[in-house]
């Protein structure tokens, strides 16, 4: 990590990635994000990558992914930015993505189903 690079408090984190503190506590007890720094006193500090790495995250939790499977795409991910020519993680990166394809059809579907609902309710 660069020393100069400049680092937040929990609370500004929150407020980036409209998340609550208690929220990116808990993704690092299970080990989904491990902010970059401590202060002397203990408190979490985040960098940008950490910001980037919460949103990702944030992104993955409508879809319906498991901690497992967060964990396992943050991997690929990780193996891709220390090595963008692995064929084993672009290989996973592919289906990884058509698995996000996927859920998001299913999400539309439901979505529809909703609005659907919601108009036969205002019809009665």
């Amino acid at each position: 990590m660069d020393d100069a690079e400049p680092m937040m408090h929990i609370g500004a984190a929150a407020e980036r990635t409209g998340l609550s503190h208690r929220t990116l506590r808990h993704y690092e007890e299970v080990g989904l994000v491990t902010p970059s720094g401590r202060t002397g006193g203990g408190f979490r500090l985040y960098t940008e990558g950490d910001i980037d790495r919460l949103l990702l995250v944030r992104r993955m939790k409508p879809l319906g992914y498991s901690i497992d499977e967060m964990k396992h795409l943050l991997a690929v991910v990780d193996m891709l930015r220390g090595s963008p020519e692995d064929t084993e993680a672009r290989t996973a990166l592919a289906t990884l993505v058509q698995e996000a394809r996927e859920r998001r059809i299913r999400l539309a579907r439901q979505l529809e189903m909703a609005d659907e609902f919601s108009a036969m309710l205002e019809a009665l």
